[in-house]
């Protein structure tokens, strides 16, 4: 997410009243997670498991619990909370504007598309040419489509990151500040969810279908051409590369990357980084001759069970 002007290191410590380590007018451009940094973006680390990973990021400001020697070229902003901080700095720069119209006066809405009764759709929202939004449709604050895209009935675009820190008292949600982005000729089914990025997009590639009831966590990225069957549950910031074909009820874990032209059957759960071309099935998937032999050995076990009794 990037900040509609630079800011300051000095003005950006004074915003969530926190000392810095730094030039006073380092320039900060925005703030992202650690998978999606640039060069004038802070990243936030709250957990020694981690400084390495962010202090050597791309991310230029490094948003930290600890005072630690600040890499060359960087900066850093010394928090007893950083993720508390990090929310404070999206509900600035990204705050949550309230609607009062089915339709917002700032929406863009293409030629010759179609939004059925019921639907909402947001501020800022941009909706490309010749689609077809069905009704009760709701679409959030800054989502994107493309053209051609046909939206069924009850899907929900643009809803906020499962992203929560545990408190002694609760749970502290990470705010959302990104986007849902859907490119052109894809098609999503009813009763779908896609939810917004925490910093970044949630995308959905040019040509992409995807059946009912399917979830798509936060800065998820879907490639082109990829055919998703109904009840499918896609954690976050997961990468499905091109023409990837995924069968019902699959769950993907956070974090992995299916590469393109994999095929993933019905009920399978994927628990890591799945290789292209290759068709997978079960729990945790494999590839199939890989799995067709684990079945043929677990079917043997009682016949060599059978052979070791003691007679």
């Amino acid at each position: 997410m990037k900040f509609p002007k630079p800011h300051t290191l000095k003005q950006i410590s004074e915003l969530i009243d926190c000392q810095f380590i730094g030039d006073t007018d380092f320039q900060v451009l925005g703030m992202n997670e650690i998978h999606v940094v640039e060069a004038g973006d802070i990243v936030f680390v709250d957990h020694p498991k981690y400084y390495d990973k962010a202090l050597e990021s791309a991310a230029t400001i490094v948003l930290i619990n600890k005072e630690v020697a600040c890499p060359e070229g960087k900066a850093l902003l010394i928090s007893d909370d950083p993720f508390r901080d990090f929310n404070k700095l999206t509900q600035h720069f990204k705050p949550f504007v309230s609607s009062n119209a089915a339709i917002s006066t700032s929406a863009k809405i293409g030629k010759n598309t179609i939004i059925q009764p019921n639907c909402f759709i947001g501020n800022n929202v941009i909706i490309g040419d010749n689609c077809v939004i069905h009704s009760n449709v709701s679409i959030y604050d800054d989502t994107v489509i493309g053209n051609n895209v046909i939206i069924h009935a009850g899907t929900v675009l643009g809803g906020s990151a499962f992203y929560y820190k545990k408190r002694p008292d609760g749970f502290d949600q990470l705010k959302s500040g990104g986007r849902v982005v859907i490119k052109d000729n894809v098609d999503i089914g009813a009763l779908c969810t896609i939810d917004k990025g925490v910093t970044a997009d949630t995308t959905i590639g040019e040509g992409s279908k995807l059946d009912n009831q399917i979830q798509v966590g936060h800065d998820t990225v879907i490639g082109k051409k990829c055919l998703i069957a109904s009840q499918v549950g896609i954690a976050g910031c997961v990468i499905i590369e091109d023409e990837v074909t995924i069968w019902g009820q699959v769950g993907i874990t956070s974090g992995i990357t299916i590469g393109t032209k994999a095929v993933v059957s019905a009920q399978s759960g994927v628990s890591k980084s799945l290789e292209g071309g290759k068709s997978y099935f079960g729990t945790p998937a494999d590839d199939f001759r890989s799995k067709y032999k684990e079945i043929a050995s677990i079917r043997k076990i009682p016949e060599i069970l059978e052979k070791l009794k003691i007679k």
